[in-house]
C-alpha cells in the first residue's frame, strides 16, 4: 500500500477523544476519513450499519472504546467489536487493521485491561493483516477521574505512575501505520515524561482554581501493586511523544 496515493480509512470511533484526532489526522495527510460511530449510523458493538461504513476503504483504524471497568463486561464488548470490525473489514476489502490498545495491559490484571488483551488475540488472529499499537494513558486521563469522582472536598486517585502521552500525537502515529503495511505488534508510545497520577489531578485542581484534594488510594492486590510500581509505562524501546502534561493543559486552560 503506497503511501503517497489518496485512500478512504475508516476510523472506528472516530467521534471520541482519540478517535477525533485520527479523523483530522487522516485529512491532513491527505486521505479521506469514513466515521464509525453510533452518530452516524454504524455500531461496533452490535454490527448494525459497519458493511455501509466501511465500503471503500482501504484502512481501518479501531479506537472505539467502553466505559467499563468489569473485566466480563470488558470481554464482552471488545470481542464483538473487533470480530464485526475484521468481518465487516474483509468484505468490504480492506487490507489494513490497526487496532490501538494500552501499554502495559498484559501485565496489569484489571478488567479493563484484560478485555484490551481480548482485543489483541481476536485481532492478531483475524482474517485481515493488522498492525497493533500500544499507547500509554492520554493527557485527558486525569480530568476523566476528575469527571467520574463523586461529589466532596476529596478525591481517591488510584496510586499510578504513568507516561501520559498526547492524544493527538497517538493519532499520527496510527494514520502513519494505517497508511503504511502492517506489522502485527508495533510496540508502544508514550509520553515524555513519568507521573504519579495524583500529582496530575492536583495539576488540573490547581488549573481550575479548585480546593479540593487529590488523595492517592493504593488499590489492592496484584493489580494495585502493578498500578503503583510502574505496570503501565513502557519498557525498552518505544516511540516518544514531545508534548508534556504541563504544556497540554496550558493550551487546554487557554
Amino acid at each position: 500500500m503506497g503511501v503517497t496515493a489518496a485512500m478512504k480509512v475508516a476510523v472506528a470511533g472516530g467521534t471520541g477523544i482519540v478517535g477525533r484526532h485520527v479523523v483530522a489526522a487522516v485529512r491532513a495527510a491527505g486521505h479521506e476519513p469514513a466515521v464509525i460511530a453510533r452518530s452516524t449510523g454504524a455500531d461496533v458493538a452490535s454490527g448494525a450499519g459497519l458493511d455501509d461504513a466501511i465500503a471503500g476503504s482501504q484502512a481501518l483504524v479501531d479506537v472505539s472504546n467502553v466505559a467499563t471497568l468489569s473485566r466480563a463486561g470488558a470481554e464482552r464488548f471488545f470481542r464483538a467489536a473487533t470480530s464485526n470490525l475484521i468481518e465487516a473489514g474483509a468484505r468490504a476489502g480492506v487490507s489494513h487493521f490497526v487496532v490501538l490498545s494500552i501499554v502495559g495491559c498484559d501485565r496489569v490484571d484489571m478488567g479493563y485491561y484484560m478485555g484490551k488483551r481480548v482485543q489483541e488475540a481476536v485481532a492478531l488472529e483475524g482474517k485481515l493483516p493488522v498492525s497493533i499499537l500500544r499507547a500509554t494513558q492520554f493527557h485527558e486521563f486525569p480530568m476523566q477521574l476528575l469527571e467520574r469522582a463523586p461529589g466532596g472536598p476529596f478525591i481517591a486517585v488510584p496510586r499510578m505512575r504513568s507516561q501520559t502521552v498526547s492524544a493527538r500525537e497517538v493519532a499520527r502515529a496510527l494514520v502513519d501505520l494505517a497508511v503504511g503495511g502492517p506489522v502485527g505488534m508495533a510496540g508502544d508510545i508514550a509520553g515524555p515524561e513519568v507521573h504519579e497520577m495524583a500529582d496530575l489531578v492536583r495539576l488540573v485542581l490547581r488549573a481550575r482554581g479548585s480546593r479540593r484534594i487529590a488523595m492517592r488510594v493504593r488499590l489492592p492486590g496484584a493489580a494495585g501493586k502493578g498500578l503503583a510500581s510502574g505496570g503501565l509505562l513502557p519498557a525498552g524501546d518505544y516511540r516518544h511523544g514531545r508534548q508534556t502534561f504541563a504544556e497540554w493543559l496550558a493550551s487546554t486552560a487557554g
